[in-house]
């Protein structure tokens, strides 16, 4: 199992973007948890978090869920993603937990629920990745 800090070193290396959107805040056996800290970036007309926001936050939740239970697996690519927003999220941090459901010999299925700063629920996403072989 990778740690936060593995996963960050594996993202400076081969993803370097990805190292700023958010952070790991608990790794468990089979779920993580992330933090996207509020950025003016994020907002939509409105005063909204985008829905890209939380659509990348849900992906990249469950990549990094990934990451922590194979190892540097950077060639692990999302199938499938289907996101339903659930209230208006203020502006302000987003928190993911991510929670695997199954993991195959090619496909990890995944769920992830993000809450606003007030800890409301504010989307829940369905991810499927496709596995490299190992």
């Amino acid at each position: 199992m990778m740690s936060a800090s593995e996963i960050e070193a594996f993202l400076v290396e081969h993803f370097p973007a990805a190292v700023s959107f958010c952070k790991i805040s608990a790794i468990r056996d089979d779920e993580i948890d992330c933090l996207v800290p509020f950025r003016e970036e994020f907002l939509r007309p409105g005063g909204t978090l985008s829905g890209p926001t939380l659509m990348t936050l849900a992906d990249t939740a469950l990549y990094f869920l990934l990451l922590a239970k194979l190892g540097p697996v950077g060639l692990a690519v999302t199938t499938h993603l289907d996101i339903n927003f659930l209230r208006k999220p203020a502006a302000g941090d987003v928190r993911a937990t991510g929670r695997l459901l199954k993991l195959g010999k090619q496909l990890a299925v995944g769920e992830v629920h993000i809450k606003d700063a007030e800890g409301k629920l504010v989307a829940q996403a369905s991810v499927t990745y496709s596995l490299p072989p190992r």
